[in-house]
């Protein structure tokens, strides 16, 4: 079991990372926590609740009365209208600023279930319980929030949770795709900052085994940890996080949410944005390299190949880093060294369509 603590500006939480935590997730809250809640209320889509929701439950029942609410699976439910209904559900089911929410499940759990939490009552108690690699990264820093038509993640707020515990034995349940998925954000963690887990997941022979070890895990949240540590409401550094995110949010949305997972997204994205760096003149790895071994491990580029430039661009252009119509974007001046650059229009419809006639893109 691993442990790590993160320190916000409202309090220190702890993440637990190990195996059958689910059954006794008491043991991994704060002392005070059962004495200052009333009521749970556990969130998780149907896919989740018909392997753990009966665990967790029931765990929860011991200590406090358990409400539960299950959500179709997909990225629809980040919406105004999915909002909307767990809000309802929360006031249906009674709860007050005493109570508090269990996110039992991925990224969009999570993020939905956490954007409840920050704005209902004014802002209630989280827990999250990731369910999904991909979530390892969406879980921990407090962000939290909604799609709108005109862009993912476009509305949200920072809600800090009280704990976060990950049953890794949970992962077992996850088809390859999500495995990759999730893949693609400890891929992202080691570009940026850490060289030693980028080569470890270099050597995980194309995500054949489907598994990881706890401490492998903590890694890449460690990674994460250190730099919301250092900027919690992404006012610099926090934006290094955002490497590979600028066009892969523009490919979801263009695509249509959840045509393509957000890791396979990501991992699209940085290739392309280690090859703006190249072009700019930096000296980060060769984005025909990465291609290969990316490629290797179980990526497809065809997003990259079929992306409309035009289309990418108007996307990009609502993203939240950009300031004054200028997109912002993440590259690599050299290897795990991050920095931010001003893209004009004309500088990333070159790139993109120089991109799809350089590269191997398949």
């Amino acid at each position: 079991m691993q442990t790590i603590d993160v320190a916000s500006s409202s309090h220190t939480y702890t993440i637990t990372v190990g195996k059958q935590l689910r059954l006794s997730p008491y043991k991994y809250l704060p002392d005070n926590f059962p004495r200052k809640k009333n009521r749970l209320l556990i969130l998780a889509d149907e896919t989740v609740a018909s392997y753990y929701l009966e665990d967790v439950r029931t765990a929860y029942a011991e200590k406090l009365p358990v409400h539960t609410y299950v959500l179709p699976v997909g990225e629809e439910m980040k919406s105004f209208s999915g909002y909307e209904e767990l809000l309802s559900a929360c006031l249906q089911t009674g709860l007050d600023r005493e109570s508090a929410i269990i996110a039992l499940g991925g990224g969009v759990i999570g993020d939905l279930a956490g954007f409840v939490a920050a704005t209902y009552m004014r802002g209630i108690s989280l827990v999250q319980m990731p369910t999904t690699l991909l979530a390892h990264d969406s879980s921990i820093g407090g962000k939290t929030g909604i799609n709108h038509p005109e862009g993912k993640n476009l509305i949200g707020a920072f809600h800090q949770p009280e704990a976060v515990i990950y049953d890794i034995e949970m992962l077992d349940t996850l088809p390859k795709k999500e495995w990759l998925c999730g893949f693609g954000e400890m891929i992202k963690h080691g570009y940026i900052a850490d060289p030693q887990l980028l080569e470890q997941l270099k050597q995980l022979n194309q995500c054949a085994a489907l598994t990881i070890s706890d401490k492998l895990l903590a890694s890449s949240i460690a990674v994460k940890k250190e730099i919301v540590h250092e900027d919690e409401r992404e006012q610099g550094i926090r934006a290094y996080l955002n490497f590979g995110h600028t066009l892969a949010h523009a490919l979801e949305q263009t695509a249509g949410y959840g045509m393509l997972t957000h890791g396979e997204a990501v991992v699209n994205g940085m290739v392309f944005a280690l090859y703006v760096g190249r072009r700019l003149g930096y000296d980060g790895p060769d984005a025909a390299e990465e291609l290969r071994w990316l490629r290797a491990f179980g990526y497809s580029f065809t997003p990259l190949k079929q992306m409309d430039s035009a289309r990418i661009l108007q996307a990009m252009k609502h993203d939240k880093k950009n300031r004054g119509g200028s997109v912002r974007y993440v590259v690599l001046a050299d290897a795990q060294q991050p920095i931010i650059v001003t893209l004009d229009d004309e500088q990333l419809l070159t790139y993109m369509d120089a991109f799809k006639k350089e590269m191997e893109v398949t």
